[in-house]
């Protein structure tokens, strides 16, 4: 039998029984559907979650107090005997070959007054390489000038909320803020940032990190950031600023990370929840595939007179079992196609409906997802092919 013989022979075969055949066909078709649906969601997360990270530039290397070792916590003895990092600790960093700027932090929340409003918000205790080290841009007026921490000046920038909130549309350049009861000068204020996984970044306020400790109480930064030249290895500069550092404490009583280590681990875990959520939509596809079993079964014993014929006539048993082979993989091939619409559809339906949610179609998956359909198609119908091409052909041919 020739190529075409066989395909036209597979369409009859699945045009005869057009509600059955449709029947089978949605099946695979919402396993697929479900499986472009979910992996959408989750591989449009994916990219939200890096991007809401990205945003604060790709070079940036942490530096917190206390060791992480393989255990997820401090290698021995009590959280006191850390030593914390101090303003001398960032500056020593700055010598660190490849490092272009670094940042001393420490935040923390407290009530901000002007004009007789009040409001409570995060304040970040910062030098004057925040506003490159985080990817910032001044909307107004200008950043906090480069003093030394003994000198620090009691200024501060706004996030553009807060400025909203405490001044409405008037001009705060020059104005007066009352933090924690302590007073500072507003000098700029930032442009929109947006909000980074729920946190609002236009809420907070920047002061120098030698006032912010002493307005905490604390004697400790929280954190150090710096950033380094886009040509530079941010493993040798993560290795340089672990070695000064170790070299002050005495032992490396801190956690160095890089962004592109914390970017990796966040999309290892992203993938594999995308991946989660691909094999809960798979499930579909196993249902599917029992549908394919059942017609094909139904076929072959509803068709035994014919193939019975068939064998009467010279037809290899070979044959016979390629034709209802290739009917199964066509029925499964249709239905992902027609899955692949629906799933688009959906997908697409959602980005237009709820544009704040990101969906983003991952092609591999949609690959993966036909080719395994037709596998699943391939595979249903082996059995049922397999007992047409054994049928005795003269039990067959008795057959009503």
């Amino acid at each position: 039998m020739i190529a075409a013989d066989s395909v036209r022979f597979a369409w009859r075969a699945i045009t005869a029984h057009r509600l059955r055949s449709f029947l089978t066909l949605a099946g695979i078709a919402v396993g697929i559907a479900a499986v472009i649906l979910l992996t959408s969601i989750g591989e449009g997360i994916h990219r939200f979650v890096l991007s809401e990270f990205s945003q604060f530039g790709t070079n940036v290397i942490g530096i917190a107090p206390g060791r992480i070792g393989t255990r997820g916590g401090p290698p021995s003895g009590l959280p006191t005997s850390v030593r914390p990092l101090t303003l001398d600790d960032a500056r020593a960093l700055e010598r660190v070959p490849g490092v272009s700027g670094v940042v001393p932090t420490a935040w923390g929340n407290a009530e901000a007054q002007a004009r007789g409003r009040v409001r409570r918000t995060t304040i970040y205790g910062v030098g004057a390489a925040a506003l490159e080290v985080f990817n910032m841009q001044i909307a107004v007026g200008q950043f906090l000038p480069a003093d030394a921490d003994e000198q620090a000046r009691s200024f501060v920038v706004l996030g553009p909320k807060l400025k909203q909130e405490l001044f409405g549309a008037d001009n705060a350049l020059g104005e007066r803020l009352r933090i924690a009861g302590q007073s500072f000068r507003i000098i700029g204020v930032l442009q929109p940032k947006g909000q980074f996984l729920g946190i609002d970044l236009d809420d907070t306020a920047f002061i120098p990190a030698a006032r912010a400790l002493e307005l905490f109480n604390r004697d400790g930064l929280t954190e150090i950031n710096l950033t380094y030249a886009a040509g530079a290895s941010d493993q040798a500069v993560a290795a340089g600023a672990e070695a000064v550092l170790a070299a002050r404490h005495g032992r490396a009583d801190f956690t160095v990370t890089t962004q592109q280590e914390m970017l990796a681990t966040l999309s290892n875990i992203l993938d594999i929840l995308t991946m989660a959520v691909a094999a809960l939509g798979s499930i579909s596809l196993l249902v599917g595939s029992v549908g394919i079993v059942t017609i094909m079964t139904i076929a072959v014993a509803e068709r035994s007179h014919e193939i019975g014929l068939m064998i009467a006539l010279g037809g290899r048993r070979q044959t016979i079992l390629w034709l209802f082979l290739g009917e199964a993989v066509v029925l499964a091939v249709l239905g992902s196609l027609l899955g692949v619409a629906i799933g688009y559809g959906l997908a697409l339906l959602i980005r237009l409906l709820l544009p704040a949610l990101p969906v983003a179609t991952p092609l591999l998956y949609v690959v993966l997802a036909v080719a395994s359909s037709a596998l699943i198609g391939l595979l249903a119908g082996v059995l049922p092919a397999r007992g047409a091409s054994r049928l005795d052909p003269v039990d067959a041919l008795r057959t009503e």
